[in-house]
């Protein structure tokens, strides 16, 4: 694990906060959860998660602006692994991450045949999981 990125203190309490937590978290959640810790404006929070991110260890999930844990911690930004997917259930909250070889397949074909250059990725499925069906 030598290519991990070294974390400042507010970063490693974020992706702490995030790799515990049952479900995504918005900014303000974040912050409430570590008022303990220090944390006293929404700028600390959002400041790390721009770190996280960019380092592949935490993803945005645009529909309910939430942040989750990366589940692939070893899948570093700067490398590109193709598309992520996330399904979020509508009852419970809960997000599975999963990547499909089809589907980047598929996309990575109609981009090169668009010559269309992708800056980010990202599907988003929302709907109800095994349990909450």
């Amino acid at each position: 694990m030598s290519n991990a990125p070294k974390l400042t203190r507010n970063q490693a309490l974020v992706l702490g906060l995030l790799t515990r937590a049952a479900a995504p978290r918005s900014a303000y959640d974040i912050l409430d959860g570590l008022r303990d810790d220090g944390f006293r404006a929404p700028l600390q929070v959002y400041r790390a998660l721009d770190k996280l991110m960019e380092f592949g260890l935490v993803h945005r999930l645009e529909s309910i602006n939430a942040f989750v844990a990366c589940s692939d911690p070893h899948d570093h930004a700067g490398h590109n692994h193709g598309v992520t997917a996330f399904a979020i259930c509508e009852d419970c909250g809960s997000v599975t991450e999963f990547r499909d070889d089809g589907i980047d397949g598929r996309l990575t074909a109609w981009q090169k045949s668009e010559h269309f250059k992708p800056e980010k990725t990202t599907i988003e499925i929302r709907g109800h999981c095994k349990e909450c069906s």
